[in-house]
This record gives C-alpha cells, sequence and structure tokens, in this order.
C-alpha cells in the first residue's frame, strides 16, 4: 500500500503504478517468475469480448457530446417546467437523466449539459448556488444510468453480466434523480421570491410541439436500452447499435463532419486506452494480491470482526468515500475488487446490487474534493473555486447517501428488472 501511494504521489501513471506495484508485490513476497504472470494476465483482462463494450460506448459519447443534442433537449424541456416549484432549475437534472441514458460518462454529462444550461439559467437569473449544484449533483447520473463505462469495468472485474448491470441502474438512476428534483421543489418552496417568473405560460399544444427536439434522445435511447433488455442484442451489440444510431442524429443535424468525425475518433481511442491500461494494471495487481494471500486474510479479519451485511455496507461506503477524495473512480473499482469481493461472495450479497451499490459510491467520490472530477469540469466552465462548487453540492452528496440506505433496505430496485429481462 505505502509502495502504491508513493507511486502514485511520484506523478505516475495511474495503469503502470498499479503493473510496478503488483511487480513488487510478487517479486519480493512470492517465489513465481513475476514476467510470465505479468504477459499472461495482461493478455487475458485484454482479450476480454466483454470489454469490446466500452470502446464503443465511450465513442457513442463523443460522437454526441459535438452535436446539438443538448441545446435540443433543453428546447424540448423547458416548457414543461414552467409549472413545477423551481422551473428550469430542474431543466440540469432532467438533462443530465436523458443525456446520461446515451453518454456513459459522469464528466461528459456534466459539461454536456452545464454548457448548454449554465448561460441560459445565468441569463434568467437563477441562483448561481443552486445552478452549480444541481448540475454537479446531477452530473453524476452519468454513471448510474446505463450505458456506464463504470458498470463495464466492474462487470469484467467482478466477472457479472454487464447487460444485467445496465438494466439494474435504471430503477436507482430516476430514485437519485427524483430525490434531486424533490429537494429543488422543496428549496423553491422555501424560496419563492428567488425564482424568476417566467415570461409566459406555453400552451399545452407549444409543449408538445417543442417536445419534438426530444425525439432523437429518446429514439437512441429505446434503440439501446431496448435491444438489452428484450435480449435483442448484448451490451457489446446494443454499444454498436448506439454507435450507428449516434452517426446517423450527427448527420441529420449537419455535425458530422470529417473534423469531428477525427476528433471524436481520437477522443474515444485515448480514453479507451487509458482505461485499458488501468484494467491491465489492476488485472495484475489483482493476481499478485491472491499470491500473497493478502485479499483471504482480509476477508478473514472482517469476518473475526463480525460486522454482518448492513455494517460492511457502511464501512465499505465509507471507505470508498473516503478513497474517492484520491483517486478516480475506475480506478477505485479496480483497484479494490480483489480485496473486496471474497468479503462480499462470503456474506452472500448479491453480485448485482453490489455493483449498483459501487456506482451510487463512485458517484459521490465525483463530488468531493481534492478530486472531484464533476468540480473540475464545472470549475473550468464557471471559474468558481472547487471549495466553493463542493459546498454548494453538499446538499445532494447528503441525497446520494439517503439513496444508498433506501437500495440497502429496498434491494430489490436494483435486482428486480434485472430478473424481469428477457433472453
Amino acid at each position: 500500500i505505502l509502495a502504491l501511494f508513493a507511486l502514485f504521489a511520484a506523478g505516475l501513471w495511474i495503469g503502470l503504478g498499479l503493473l510496478s506495484c503488483g511487480w513488487i508485490a510478487m517479486a519480493l513476497f512470492t517465489t513465481r517468475p513475476v514476467g510470465d504472470a505479468m504477459v499472461t494476465t495482461i493478455w487475458g483482462s485484454s482479450t476480454s469480448w466483454t470489454l469490446t463494450a466500452l470502446p464503443m460506448f465511450i465513442w457513442m459519447g463523443e460522437i454526441l457530446f459535438r452535436t446539438r443534442l443538448s441545446e435540443d433537449m433543453f428546447r424540448g424541456l423547458a416548457p414543461w417546467m414552467t409549472r413545477i416549484p423551481g422551473r428550469l432549475l430542474h431543466t440540469n437534472v432532467i438533462g443530465c437523466t436523458i443525456f446520461a441514458a446515451v453518454s456513459g460518462s459522469s464528466a461528459a454529462t456534466c459539461a454536456t449539459i452545464g454548457k448548454m444550461t449554465i448561460p441560459e439559467l445565468r441569463a434568467r437569473k437563477y441562483p448561481e448556488d443552486m445552478i452549480i449544484g444541481t448540475l454537479a449533483g446531477a452530473g453524476t447520473l452519468g454513471l448510474l444510468i446505463p450505458p456506464s463505462l463504470i458498470m463495464i469495468v466492474y462487470g469484467v472485474a467482478a466477472d457479472v453480466s454487464i447487460a444485467k448491470l445496465f438494466i439494474g441502474g435504471v430503477l436507482p438512476g430516476i430514485l437519485l434523480a427524483t430525490l434531486f428534483m424533490g429537494y429543488i421543489v422543496g428549496w423553491a418552496w422555501l424560496n419563492p421570491d428567488k425564482i424568476p417568473q417566467p415570461p409566459e405560460r406555453p400552451s399545452f399544444r407549444q409543449k408538445l410541439w417543442a417536445s419534438r427536439s426530444l425525439l432523437p434522445t429518446v429514439g437512441l435511447i429505446v434503440a439501446v436500452l431496448g435491444s438489452i433488455y428484450t435480449g435483442f442484442a448484448t451490451a457489446t451489440e446494443a454499444a454498436g447499435l448506439g454507435v450507428v444510431g449516434a452517426l446517423l442524429i450527427s448527420w441529420v443535424q449537419g455535425s458530422l463532419t470529417r473534423a469531428t468525425f477525427t476528433e471524436s475518433l481520437l477522443g474515444a481511442t485515448r480514453l479507451s486506452c487509458m482505461i485499458a491500461l488501468i484494467l491491465s494494471g489492476a488485472a495484475f495487481l489483482t493476481l499478485a494480491m491472491g499470491f500473497t494471500g493478502l485479499p483471504r486474510h482480509l476477508a478473514d479479519w472482517i469476518d473475526h470482526l463480525q460486522l454482518g451485511r448492513g455494517g460492511l455496507i457502511v464501512a465499505l461506503m465509507v471507505f470508498y468515500i473516503v478513497l474517492g477524495c484520491f483517486l478516480d473512480g475506475i480506478s477505485m473499482v479496480v483497484l479494490t475488487m480483489a480485496v473486496v469481493l471474497p468479503m462480499i461472495e462470503r456474506l452472500g450479497i448479491d453480485l448485482i446490487w453490489f455493483g449498483i451499490f459501487i456506482v451510487l459510491v463512485v458517484e459521490m467520490a465525483q463530488i468531493t474534493p481534492p478530486v472531484g472530477f464533476n468540480l473540475f469540469v464545472i470549475q473550468g466552465m464557471t471559474g468558481h473555486q472547487i471549495n466553493y462548487i463542493a459546498r454548494v453540492t453538499f446538499p445532494l452528496f447528503l441525497l446520494m447517501c439517503a439513496a444508498v440506505a433506501i437500495l440497502f433496505f429496498v434491494p430489490g430496485l436494483a435486482t428486480w428488472l434485472p430478473a424481469q429481462m428477457i433472453g
């Protein structure tokens, strides 16, 4: 552990740091030849068919990031928000919820919706703290609502069906979005003078006409998630379907040019290579930990504490929140699975449910300083200090804690839909 943090503190890439730490563990504490173990493990982790969904979903998000999709979503959503307490503040939550279903990335969701809603809400004189706080919190839905990059990484690490993880994230994602919207409604009731009045109230016919702007997004969501749920396509095939749909939307909108196509492809390649390197390093570190016996000893130690399910979940939630102050979400998942999974399996906790729990607590890490990626994204767009953004986002952080508690007492939120899947 000391070697790992020393390597990270020195500025070494996370993937290379994991590989180096695994090499140190095997060289010092085992008699197994390190070279062939490293090569075999990296090859095995890199040739997983399940992993092919990852670059495709990343590419889909990169393509959509360069379209007018966010502007169209705002035009389609805004007329429906005029009668709800909080009015256009809800476009942050609903916009992030919808875009999360075609993105898979928290940072991309936050940036795409933020570049559209922040200027619009500022121009209408909405409170700055609520604009920033609701956007940072709702942006985390990019990890929970499928397709989710974190879910793919967890599915590969834990050998769990990614399709079932995707479907399992739907209801918890809706629950979290509902909690965020409830917070906005409650705040608006307590502060009615801070919500500007709309210039006019559109008629029902005008609302329906404006909703046509949502059709491309809704169609893509139905194509991707519907094909998985009905058993028509695997997660990897649905990712390919999503890329084709994203290219069609971009072409119809006129934003598909040689430059945007190349930029999206290079962006997806860079991010996919980074994640692949992290996964390879984590796979080798997992093997090294297995040879040292550390996961088994740690699981035995947890057993002796006799925490039970509730105690272990609370301990893990605190652990991941603290870890999220220093590492990004993907690194958190791959770095800890070798140690955590034996404890979870020993207590008989459902791995689909635990995957959704992991995603929820990783979401919290996206808005905790000093390494909160959503905080960095919003700082780049607004110029506010990290401490200010973290402070105005804290109420939504508490709502995420409440969502974890609800998920613990009502586990069916994460397991019922996957059990109903066709095929």
